[in-house]
């Protein structure tokens, strides 16, 4: 089992120099890879009156892709989506920005998608809210196609290109993507188009049955369900015991990543984030 970091988009601010020593950090520590949220904008609770998201206009998030492609340069980690709004975003700009960090990163990116939840985000961005996952099916579809052909002619319900292509085109081809699900519909989907997916559950009885759904999905479509991975995410609460018993269950239970989040745990600097994680590191030995 692969273990990374989820990288503290709300609590590091937006120095540059913040975002290599935490980079290079985590590297350092041994980890091997930096998961990264998504969000473009926020909503202004001023305005949208009760709102309860748990990001508004004020939380601070860095671009992922621009992000890795910054730490794509001083690092040797495994980036990785955790997840990229996809149906906010235009299919054939992020086939070329995912092709990018792939390359840059010499194949080290797993492109993680979600269908999201903040409305207002899709009204900024000038995308539907309501057809989101039916949207991401043929994303992902017309995604793989413009990473493995020349020449791509796609003419969908939602797409339409007439023999257009990338270059360059990625390492990997196509790029792993993998789907971030809670609902018994994003478990089918991911179980029938992903390359892995990212559980919104702790091991136990709803893991066992988002995974049962994800397999059968999965068998249903003709694919091998084993083949699939999975990433869990463990929440740091100061309890180092509890982290490290929060490891052994996802491996436990089949897990091939696991993400440590240190976000929302009172650390203040990177300092604090990189101190957390060099204990988490030095239990895992």
């Amino acid at each position: 089992m692969r273990i990374g970091v989820v990288f503290p988009q709300t609590e590091l601010g937006a120095d540059a120099a913040v975002v290599r020593a935490y980079g290079e950090g985590v590297q350092g520590l041994g980890f091997s890879h930096i998961l990264a949220y998504d969000h473009v904008v926020g909503a202004d609770p001023r305005v949208h009156h009760g709102w309860d998201g748990p990001y508004d206009i004020d939380s601070t998030f860095h671009e992922p892709f621009v992000m890795f492609g910054y730490l794509a340069a001083i690092t040797s980690l495994e980036l990785v989506s955790g997840v990229i709004i996809l149906p906010q975003r235009q299919t054939a700009l992020v086939a070329k920005q995912a092709a990018e960090v792939d390359l840059l990163t010499g194949g080290r990116f797993r492109l993680g998608v979600g269908l999201g939840w903040n409305a207002v985000e899709y009204e900024a961005l000038g995308e539907r809210f309501t057809n989101r996952g039916k949207r991401s099916e043929e994303q992902i579809d017309l995604l793989r196609r413009l990473w493995t052909e020349r020449s791509v002619t796609f003419d969908g319900k939602y797409h339409s290109v007439t023999a257009a292509g990338l270059a360059p085109l990625p390492i990997q081809r196509p790029i792993p993507v993998w789907i971030g699900a809670a609902s018994d519909r994003g478990l089918e989907r991911a179980g029938r188009l992903a390359d892995g997916w990212f559980p919104m559950t702790a091991p136990g009885p709803g893991l066992d049955h988002a995974r049962e759904q994800v397999q059968r999905a999965a068998a249903a479509a003709g694919r091998a369900a084993d083949s699939l991975g999975m990433e869990g995410r463990v929440r740091w609460t100061g309890d180092r015991d509890r982290t490290a018993r929060e490891i052994a269950a996802w491996r436990d239970a089949g897990a091939t990543h696991v993400s440590v989040n240190t976000m929302n745990a009172g650390l203040e600097t990177v300092d604090d984030h990189l101190a957390v994680l060099g204990r988490v590191a030095a239990d895992l030995k």
